[in-house]
């Protein structure tokens, strides 16, 4: 135990009266801050830089018990022309041969994108390469923040207004009197789409009616009596971000139903007028078809079972 006193006596006046001669003479090594061989990086980038890249250590990206944690290196590769600039004192801007991301970096999407993808390239993102994001040649970054602890994007409070940042029309839609409750907080734009995927409209399913039926089962079927606009697509009838027509319905009734249904093979009235004139029945121009036909979506009624009577209560 004595011995071990001396030894641990000895090291602490080592370090203590030798280390400041060390590095007055420059031999001693810049300590890495968040990873294994970043000092080369965190020499001149630290707290005070505008981008706050030190923040990073509180993000899964600076986890240091996890051996897939990239480096600086990993991501904006050696840099080795940005570091002799730096040693000469000549404050440049990173070259063409750096990773730097961003919609405005000199690195093409293909490259930026590609750092990100050799790790995160399964699930979800396994067809990244074909979607509409990559083709229009979107970075990861430009939804992602890397370098934050909090990452908008996937909070689903905040995620709606980084996708309003391109898609204007969706945004002016969900704030229409019927929409889907996404500005309210209960749902994001990541419930319904995939923007990793590469299907039509970047769906979390193969197609419109399976997206819908995760939530709207009931009006998956099947039915005795299918309504054929139901069983092929959803968005149809409806406008799924959101219509100033209740139930996020296009048009009001009876346009909507008479855009298939014409009113003339119909005993009732046209929409522009009172009646139908020697259609036999006479019925307000205010009523809709739901007041009689209920089941729209599909009826399993074995009841007035006949093609004109479907739908019905």
């Amino acid at each position: 135990m004595k011995r071990l006193q001396c030894v641990l006596w000895a090291w602490f006046c080592a370090m203590t009266f030798s280390g400041p001669m060390l590095a007055a003479e420059g031999l001693v090594k810049i300590q890495d801050l968040i990873m294994k061989d970043d000092a080369k990086c965190t020499s001149c980038h630290d707290e005070s830089d505008k981008a706050k890249p030190l923040v990073i250590g509180q993000t899964r990206h600076g986890t240091r018990a996890d051996g897939r944690t990239p480096t600086c290196v990993s991501c904006h590769g050696e840099s080795d022309q940005h570091i002799r600039e730096a040693e000469a004192g000549e404050i440049k801007p990173p070259s063409k041969t750096d990773v730097v991301f961003g919609m405005r970096s000199k690195t093409d999407a293909l490259t930026q994108n590609g750092k990100c993808l050799s790790c995160h390239q399964g699930s979800t993102r396994i067809n990244w390469q074909s979607s509409t994001h990559a083709n229009r040649e979107v970075v990861c970054t430009s939804c992602h923040e890397i370098h934050s602890s909090h990452d908008k994007t996937r909070d689903k409070r905040e995620q709606t207004e980084i996708c309003f940042n391109c898609h204007k029309q969706q945004r002016s839609q969900l704030h229409r009197p019927s929409h889907h409750p996404v500005l309210e907080g209960e749902m994001a734009c990541s419930d319904c789409h995939n923007v990793h995927g590469d299907n039509p409209m970047q769906l979390v399913k193969a197609s419109t009616n399976e997206t819908c039926y995760t939530c709207h089962m009931e009006k998956r079927g099947p039915f005795l009596h299918n309504h054929q606009p139901v069983a092929e697509d959803c968005g149809i009838c409806h406008s799924a971000h959101g219509t100033i027509t209740d139930n996020l319905l296009k048009y009001r009734q009876p346009y909507l139903c008479q855009g298939c249904h014409s009113h003339t093979r119909h005993p009732t009235s046209s929409p522009s007028l009172v009646t139908a004139p020697g259609s036999g029945r006479n019925i307000p121009q205010g009523r809709g078809c739901v007041n009689c036909h209920t089941n729209i979506h599909g009826s399993n009624s074995t009841q007035n079972a006949t093609p004109g009577t479907r739908f019905v209560r």
